[in-house]
């Protein structure tokens, strides 16, 4: 097989040519499987303030997991825009929602009932914090740092690590930061997780349907990111099986009681509704209903069984943790620590409201 290099140095001469005034917008969608990111790119006249002046377009769904060739057309809804790192000046990264030929929500857009609940719940303030951890391997889907013949030593020194043999790819999760900050999505930290190879970013707080449109950027800029290192991003759940944690999508959740003073009695009658919904929040907490938590949460390195709820405070393997500066002072969020690093922000912020606020 013919190796090409693409350099990019002869690439830089490209994108210092004047666009005269036309603005680059690549849209962003979410396809059929429910974790994938797709996007394509379209010229615009001027630069774009707000999603409603990015006209709505149009792919195949049948090549995204979404549609039969036979009826194919999927529609692209822009909800929200950004600024884009790669490209620069006024070029944009626009997000959107995806339609059905019939203008109705395509199965993989959770975004279109999150909106709703978040309207419903408005009132209440949710904020949200999600925790997203993921894994970098090469290209032939090893572990990025890991000796090709064996393992690394065992778990213990790699956590918030320092030095050459103790983390991989600190220079990708700098260079993503710096994206998102660029970008304005709300990155609010990062650190190198228990796994060598393994990294988190953290998003929010952010309130209501942001959460969801904030974390699924930041995972395009992470995939953008690592694909001008040459390295890919898995966000599996359970990446290597054996004696090494799994990934998770930590959800920090909060409403204005909770977090006025005394809201500890509203976060225990938060946790009490969480406990009777179990189940149902299993489902939506990865893309196949539990079955890829299924090889996370197993009561293991720092989760809780899948088939049992539990809660605790400053404990990492519940279900729901209360952290020990909350139940210290009265007031705050909690966190739910059963969502998989895989799953829609969408489906985990809409499923935690309706169980906490609607209580439906």
């Amino acid at each position: 097989m013919t190796q090409v290099h693409v350099s990019k140095e002869i690439l830089g001469r490209y994108m210092d040519l004047e666009e005269k005034g036309r603005v680059m917008c690549e849209y962003l969608w979410i396809d059929g499987t429910g974790e994938g990111i797709r996007s394509k790119c379209r010229t615009m006249e001027s630069e774009p303030k707000e999603p409603k002046e990015c006209p709505v377009w149009n792919y195949d769904g049948s090549s995204t997991y979404q549609a039969e060739g036979s009826n194919s057309d999927m529609y692209l809804n822009p909800v929200a825009i950004f600024k884009d790192p790669f490209r620069r000046g006024p070029h944009k990264l626009v997000l959107c929602d995806v339609l059905k030929y019939n203008k109705k929500p395509a199965e993989s857009n959770k975004r279109h009932t999150c909106a709703i609940v978040m309207e419903q719940a408005k009132d209440t303030h949710p904020w949200f914090g999600i925790e997203q951890e993921y894994t970098l391997l090469d290209v032939d889907g090893h572990p990025y740092g890991w000796p090709k013949n064996g393992f690394p030593g065992p778990q213990g020194p790699y956590y918030c690590g320092v030095g050459a043999n103790k983390v991989y790819g600190r220079d990708i999760v700098e260079a993503h930061y710096r994206a998102c900050l660029y970008a304005g999505v709300k990155i609010a930290g990062c650190n190198a997780e228990v796994m060598p190879a393994q990294w988190e970013f953290q998003v929010g707080p952010c309130e209501g349907i942001d959460m969801g449109d904030h974390l699924w950027v930041g995972r395009y800029l992470l995939h953008r990111v690592a694909e001008e290192f040459g390295v890919v991003v898995t966000l599996d759940p359970k990446p290597i099986e054996g004696d090494w944690n799994g990934a998770g999508a930590h959800c920090n959740y909060s409403t204005q009681a909770m977090r006025d003073p005394e809201g500890i009695k509203v976060i225990e009658v938060a946790i009490e509704r969480l406990s009777k919904h179990h189940v149902r929040h299993i489902k939506a907490y990865d893309p196949k209903e539990g079955k890829d938590n299924e090889r996370r949460l197993t009561g293991f390195r720092e989760t809780s069984s899948i088939h049992d709820f539990s809660a605790g405070v400053a404990n990492r393997g519940a279900s729901i943790r209360i952290p020990r500066q909350v139940a210290e002072e009265g007031c705050g969020y909690l966190e739910d620590r059963r969502p998989s690093s895989n799953c829609d922000p969408y489906a985990v912020t809409e499923v935690i409201v309706r169980t906490t606020v609607l209580d439906v």
